[in-house]
């Protein structure tokens, strides 16, 4: 084996590791937790019911864990025409529909407002009152737990979205339906082929490794 296709097989070999990195780790780059369930969803205006014409996007997942009772809300949005007023998730209804808020209002706690871009990464109880908007409380047997059920089966049956909304559009400027992430993206967990090519680097790593000692013995 010759210098130029040693280094190109360590090259091949870190290439393929990250490349499947991914794969590993999930959407967000970390996994969910043992219990939790992951949804992933995309944020555009055209989303929005009516839709709106928006440079804005953005992108995140909700992990819902109904043993912890833990909610996590990790977002990224950008390019927002307006400053953001609230931010939230909606349910539980039939897309493309509108229907009424489920999280708190206006916003997740500590959810950056009057911003067009930002990050959001937090774990709410969802034992607790604050996480919730009262009258979807009320509607869902009166108690946090009863909300908790009923977000849980909703997204589960895609009948979930989470809503940026503007100075501009109140209403929404920028929306994405909750997908659970077995459904939308095959490398938002870790699977077999995720896996695989990970251990094929690290074989071919392992290989060149092992040429080099015999050649320099």
């Amino acid at each position: 084996m010759n210098r130029g296709a040693l280094a190109l097989s360590v090259v091949l070999a870190m290439l393929i590791v990250l490349s499947a990195s991914d794969a590993v780790l999930g959407a967000g780059g970390t996994l969910p937790a043992p219990t939790a369930k992951r949804f992933l969803f995309v944020l555009s205006g055209a989303n929005e019911n009516p839709a709106v014409i928006s440079p804005g996007a953005g992108s995140g997942f909700v992990d819902i864990d109904t043993t912890t009772h833990q909610l996590r809300v990790n977002v990224t949005f950008s390019g927002l025409t307006s400053n953001t007023i609230m931010a939230h998730i909606h349910c539980c209804i039939t897309p493309p529909a509108n229907t009424g808020v489920a999280t708190a209002v206006p916003a997740f706690p500590g959810f950056p407002l009057g911003v067009t871009s930002g990050t959001y990464d937090q774990t709410l109880d969802m034992t607790q009152s604050s996480t919730w908007n009262a009258p979807f409380i009320a509607a869902h047997g009166g108690t946090p737990a009863g909300a908790e059920a009923a977000l849980a089966a909703g997204a589960a049956a895609g009948q979930a979205y989470f809503n940026i909304h503007t100075t501009n559009f109140p209403p929404g400027e920028i929306r994405g339906i909750l997908v659970s992430a077995l459904q939308s993206s095959p490398t938002s967990i870790p699977t077999l082929s995720g896996w695989a090519l990970v251990v094929l680097g690290v074989l071919l790593m392992f290989s060149t490794f092992v040429y080099l000692r015999r050649r320099a013995t």
